[in-house]
């Protein structure tokens, strides 16, 4: 028994060791953001900064009166903080691109719930080859772990040092690791999007104040308010607002939507794995 135990042991181990290799950096990541940043900078400074944006030629002077220019001008008065808020939409809409395409190809070519049921038909019928095409079809999250949890299925059957508790001891593992490899690729990159999803709003009205702030002062020091002045110096203040709160809905409603999408493919695994482990208590005791 002791002997036994040694070989599952070691077993999963060395798939364990297997498993870790497949591991990825976040280089992506790493390079995206510097980038998101420089290419925000530049934008403001020259396009929304394009002296022929603004009266008299001279980013000095008022955000001229039609087309737009009006537009980019006056999103340029906003203030040094708006080349932040560009940086982190531009970083939200890249991840949200990138996620997408991924969780995209993680569903795979059918639902696993599909890929379940097939897979629960050909087991009956003890085929694990067809099973495991199956998986190859499928080409997604679930079909991995489907796909590695059938192998070890399919060494279980003419394993005779085990008895059946073992193996389905072993066949569990089997998925848990590739499961616990397929799910943080699947959150990859999310943590991204729940921190501009809080940040990008006090970005927003941090810049807000600073603008009030220089509005007021600039009030204060003029003699006579100038009614007219202010309410262009407020409105330039609120251009960071806009863009803190339309970068931060755009990044919570990508996040719920992909962690949704995450929850069904999680669902759908841990589904399989229950599929797989009957599957051989009722075949193969």
């Amino acid at each position: 028994m002791a002997e036994t135990k040694t070989t599952v042991t070691a077993a999963t181990a060395k798939t364990a060791s297997s498993h870790q290799g497949k591991k990825s950096s976040n280089l992506f990541a790493v390079l995206a953001v510097p980038v998101c940043i420089i290419i925000g900078i530049c934008f403001y400074a020259f396009v929304l900064g394009n002296p022929a944006n603004f009266q008299g030629g001279t980013t000095a002077g008022h955000p001229v009166e039609e087309g737009i220019g009006k537009w980019f001008g006056t999103v340029y008065k906003g203030g040094v903080i708006v080349p932040i808020l560009i940086s982190t939409l531009l970083v939200c809409l890249l991840f949200v691109i990138e996620r997408f395409l991924y969780l995209s190809k993680a569903k795979g070519k059918f639902s696993g719930a599909e890929l379940v049921r097939k897979v629960q038909y050909h087991l009956a019928n003890k085929n694990v080859d067809a099973a495991l095409a199956e998986c190859d079809k499928q080409k997604g999250s679930v079909g991995n772990v489907l796909k590695a949890g059938l192998k070890k299925y399919k060494e279980m059957i003419s394993n005779t040092e085990l008895d059946t508790d073992q193996k389905l001891l072993t066949i569990k593992n089997e998925i848990e690791e590739t499961t616990s490899l397929e799910l943080p690729m699947m959150e990859k990159n999310l943590v991204f999007l729940s921190t501009i999803a809080s940040v990008a709003t006090l970005l927003g009205l941090f810049g807000t104040v600073l603008g009030m702030i220089k509005a007021f002062t600039a009030m204060s020091s003029s003699g006579a308010p100038d009614s007219s002045a202010l309410a262009l110096g407020i409105s330039e203040a609120l251009i960071n607002t806009a863009l803190g709160i339309g970068t931060s809905a755009i990044a919570i409603i990508a996040y719920n939507f992909f962690t949704t999408n995450i929850d069904s493919i999680t669902y759908s695994i841990d589904e399989s794995g229950f599929t797989l482990t009957q599957s051989f208590a009722a075949n193969h005791k």
